[in-house]
């Protein structure tokens, strides 16, 4: 376990990652299916892939890079933070035998009585630098001497 992370110790424009997955393989995205329970031959069955619907290859599941940027996300808030919100795209198909970058860059800060709260850009990009899943996020960190972020989370009123 790293050490914790507070809000004192983010400054806007740093990097949180990346963190590497791949090269992916047909029996991982079988596994994730299976898991899943989502059959469609999209994630498997690369002669229907190919040649029925005309797909670049096996597509790696939508749902697994979205567990890759709640992974990242949750690994650098630590036990003491939280991540609150998380939105992304899918804008780019990523296939088989590619090996995917998770990433995060700190956009914004917000102080808030009990925890801060940090805004990013989040998202996946291939060996080629192929961005297919932008997005953002918001993390709550706790402040340096401070008590861990609330557990069950409530979020902050609107302002």
């Amino acid at each position: 376990m790293r050490e914790r992370i507070n809000f004192e110790d983010v400054s806007v424009g740093d990097a949180v990652g990346p963190l590497g997955k791949g090269p992916f393989t047909t029996p991982h995205l079988m596994r994730w299916s299976a898991a899943m329970e989502n059959w469609h031959k999209i994630h498997y069955d690369q002669p229907f892939t190919t040649g029925h619907d005309k797909l670049p290859g096996l597509l790696i599941n939508g749902s697994l890079k979205q567990q890759f940027i709640a992974q990242l996300l949750k690994d650098w808030a630590g036990r003491d933070g939280w991540m609150w919100k998380v939105s992304f795209q899918f804008r780019a198909m990523n296939v088989v035998g590619e090996t995917l970058s998770v990433w995060a860059r700190v956009t914004g800060k917000r102080e808030m009585p009990d925890y801060g709260l940090v805004d990013l850009d989040v998202g996946i990009s291939n060996e080629r630098g192929v961005e297919s899943t932008p997005g953002s996020a918001v993390v709550a960190l706790p402040y340096r001497g401070r008590a861990p972020v609330p557990y069950p989370f409530v979020p902050p009123a609107p302002v």
